[in-house]
């Protein structure tokens, strides 16, 4: 048994909004399944090709108050492929945002919610991920992330490090999954999360308890009304193991 990252989830004040914002961004289509939810994928899209991480964006009241632990890069093509796509974000509602990174070739940016996401000068490695590079989770281990993430999914581990790990899809398809390492530690629940699917046919119940064996522990909430579940990975990020597709 395994999971494959399928999507990442961000809470939204405003989810048509931001949905409107994220797909211009990235050109994909959006589709709703009911208030309060917006998904965006890819147009053509079929569910779950590891092509694409799709967004689920969900609308909750809480503020923002602090910088997210999950954010997106996105691929650019050239230098000036990066200093288009900057101007173009700032039109839709983007700012620029100082998170201490200091003199770096990347431009660090903020969505209309201030969910903030870094534009990335080109690199060969991203050249064929699709207009997402990577999802990148802050943490304090990245080996241990590596250990547990790499064991939780049939994705790929490419690279780690003290200070980074990266993993991609067993087919070498769509956008990476990276861990760098910072100081700051986690303090509140993450308003970006990742969410995970196991394989059609597998048992969800033999599939948590595989997960929970790994490292995963209860975030401790009511998780009665819900169809998919809840676990915390070991740095306590939350993410969502979905019901088979």
């Amino acid at each position: 048994m395994a999971t494959r990252l399928v999507q990442i989830n961000m809470k939204a004040q405003d989810d048509s909004a931001l949905g409107r914002f994220w797909a211009e961004v990235l050109g994909w289509g959006v589709d709703s399944e009911g208030p309060g939810v917006t998904n965006l994928e890819p147009l053509g899209f079929a569910y779950p090709d590891p092509s694409a991480v799709c967004i689920d964006i969900v609308a909750g009241p809480e503020v923002k108050t602090v910088k997210n632990r999950v954010h997106l890069d996105l691929a650019t093509t050239s230098h000036a492929h990066q200093k288009e796509l900057v101007s173009r974000l700032i039109d839709l509602g983007a700012t620029l945002a100082d998170v201490g990174q200091g003199d770096v070739p990347w431009t660090v940016m903020a969505d209309p919610e201030g969910n903030e996401f870094c534009v990335l000068e080109p690199r060969a490695i991203y050249q064929d991920t699709g207009p997402i590079a990577a999802v990148v989770v802050d943490c304090t281990d990245p080996r241990e992330m590596a250990r547990f993430w790499g064991a939780a999914m049939d994705w790929a581990v490419h690279e780690v490090t003290d200070d980074q790990a990266s993993m991609r899809s067993a087919q070498g398809v769509g956008p990476y999954l990276e861990f760098v390492r910072t100081s700051d530690t986690k303090s509140v629940w993450n308003r970006v999360h990742l969410d995970v699917g196991p394989y059609l046919g597998d048992d969800p119940e033999a599939e948590e308890a595989r997960l929970r064996a790994l490292g995963a522990t209860d975030p401790g909430i009511d998780q009665s009304t819900l169809s998919w579940t809840v676990l915390a990975d070991p740095e306590g990020n939350e993410f969502c193991l979905l019901s088979p597709r």
